[in-house]
């Protein structure tokens, strides 16, 4: 064989090493089952907002669960693709956690440990998404992201059905093995008294999780900061 047709063959082989290395021709793992809320009754203490369990009947308060068909987590940050400044947006409505209210006394509201499944996460690239659940996250061996709320901060005495309200809900939040301390805004209306709709959003930093960035062809100048954000449904149990 010719060396100038060699040459070709060894430079599609070398990337094609370099392609298998950051994860861009394995194909992720699969969700382990569709994702189900951890019941607030079996959290420990620390996992939730305030002290009480919904589960005994205290009260009126109800335990909401998020309703994945009616719910979505989105991811954006920005880069340069192939020399042109291109928004990256990620989503997923595999998403779970419970949530106890009484609207007549939200100072006993509580909120249980949010789950994410990784591994469901997409982008508008079947490339991008390998990258980012077989490199980035680790998905197989970390299937969920999770936030464990600390508490909440800012919220009314009371409040109606059709009311919408606005507070801060504080917690970790684990990547990986990584877990940081994390403030989302809240937006939520009881649209019924069976049924609470509304938004979360934050800003984190990537490099706070150790969410490095593969050398991969054409990709440059990844923006540090990621916009979270979660848009939901949560029915009565």
């Amino acid at each position: 064989m010719k060396r100038a047709a060699i040459l070709p063959m060894i430079s599609l082989l070398i990337m094609a090493l370099a392609l298998s290395a950051c994860g861009l021709l394995q194909e992720p793992e699969k969700a382990g089952g569709p994702i189900e809320a951890i019941p607030l009754e079996t959290q420990p203490a620390g996992a939730i907002t305030q002290p009480g369990d919904p589960a005994t009947g205290a009260g009126s308060a109800t335990v909401f669960t998020l309703d994945p068909s009616g719910s979505e987590v989105r991811f954006q940050l920005d880069e340069d693709l192939r020399g042109l400044r291109n928004t990256v947006v990620g989503t997923t409505n595999q998403v779970a956690g419970q949530l106890s209210v009484d609207l007549a006394d939200l100072s006993q509201a509580q909120v249980g440990v949010i789950q994410i499944n990784a591994r469901t996460l997409t982008t508008d690239s079947s490339m991008r998404n390998r990258t980012m659940q077989n490199q980035i996250l680790d998905a197989g061996t970390y299937e969920f992201i999770t936030f464990t709320p600390t508490g909440i901060q800012g919220l009314p005495a009371s409040a109606t059905v059709g009311e919408s309200i606005s507070f801060t809900i504080v917690g970790d939040l684990t990547i990986r093995d990584i877990t940081q301390p994390v403030t989302f805004d809240v937006q939520a209306t009881a649209v019924s008294d069976r049924q609470i709709t509304g938004t979360a959003a934050a800003v984190v930093n990537r490099t706070d999780f150790g969410l490095g960035i593969p050398s991969v062809p054409g990709v440059a100048n990844v923006d540090e900061q990621v916009q979270l954000s979660i848009t939901f449904t949560a029915n009565a149990s």
